[in-house]
């Protein structure tokens, strides 16, 4: 396995210098591969060094604009990917003898989406295909894209929006669009009525705001989306999670823009109102990626049902 012929003795490599090494080798753009792996251009660069300081050669050719990979690194690249896919497979391996389990069809998905759609879709997966198994990974966008790409998963499920969307190379991955969602402003019923929340808000009567991490993929939608528009909004709570700010909310504590299937419920219940009109709004599709070359027999069974 090419694994084994990176492990030099008493030389420390990162995995992740490899997974970066990837990325930028995938995007060609120093920028574009940071965003991607979710960490500042600085330490991305930085990590790329080490990786070069490991192999003894230099493996992108600054000297260019967009960048490329030296020869060194063209000749890297491919040694890189078998060692994530070998260290991925090996890894699964282990844990499925451990647990005795039967083969598994495995996702990769946001939390929001395994819990407010994936959830139920495998009830129906599990009624059409009896033999099905299924393992869930919920995790960040940029940590999902990666498990697709690494071989650990069978499936990724996403969202797309118009200003953000994830990097897949779609010469490799076939992509289909599953459902199309909303990104609305609500707050819980109750606490709007008596305060008279309502976007954009009132100088000098801010509104509390329950806000996503910047980072995550949906605190960058809601950024792009509040853009440069005049808002009185006071962010006294921020999160990565979808149920966390949705569990805040429905107590009264602020408003905040929740994907439109995580409150569905709520709105049909009047638990919950919109604070903004359509224009505070923005759609995303939700959208599922495979290799279906790659699939065994159950996997295509799942797919042809997506």
């Amino acid at each position: 396995m090419v694994l084994f012929s990176l492990l030099h003795a008493g030389v420390k490599m990162d995995l992740n210098w490899l997974r970066d090494f990837e990325c930028l080798g995938r995007t060609l753009n120093f920028t574009r591969a940071a965003e991607e792996r979710n960490i500042t251009q600085s330490a991305f660069s930085r990590r790329i060094k080490a990786l070069e300081s490991w192999v003894g050669l230099p493996l992108v050719d600054r000297a260019t604009y967009p960048v490329r990979l030296s020869e060194a690194g063209a000749q890297f690249l491919p040694v890189a990917k078998s060692a994530i896919a070998d260290l991925s497979e090996s890894r699964q391996l282990i844990r499925d003898q451990d647990r005795g389990d039967r083969q598994q069809v495995r996702f990769s998905v946001l939390h929001t989406i395994s819990v407010h759609y994936l959830a139920s879709r495998i009830d129906v997966f599990e009624h059409e295909i009896p033999q099905l198994r299924t393992r869930v990974i919920s995790d960040s966008l940029s940590a999902c894209c990666q498990l697709l790409y690494d071989g650990a998963v069978e499936f990724l499920l996403c969202y797309r929006h118009a200003d953000v969307s994830p990097s897949i190379d779609e010469a490799e991955f076939t992509r289909k669009d599953i459902l199309t969602d909303r990104m609305i402003p609500v707050a819980e019923t109750a606490a709007a009525t008596r305060a008279g929340w309502a976007l954009p808000g009132q100088a000098g009567q801010d509104i509390p705001y329950l806000a996503y991490e910047r980072s995550s993929f949906l605190g960058v939608v809601t950024e792009h989306l509040i853009g440069n528009r005049q808002v009185h909004l006071d962010m006294i709570y921020v999160d990565g999670l979808v149920e966390a700010i949705k569990r805040r909310l429905l107590t009264g504590s602020g408003i905040a823009w929740l994907p439109e299937t995580s409150v569905r419920q709520e709105l049909d219940q009047g638990l919950v109102v919109p604070v903004g009109t359509a224009d505070w709004e923005t759609p995303m599709t939700l959208s599922v990626y495979a290799a279906p070359n790659r699939l065994d027999p159950v996997a295509q069974q799942v797919w042809a049902q997506f």
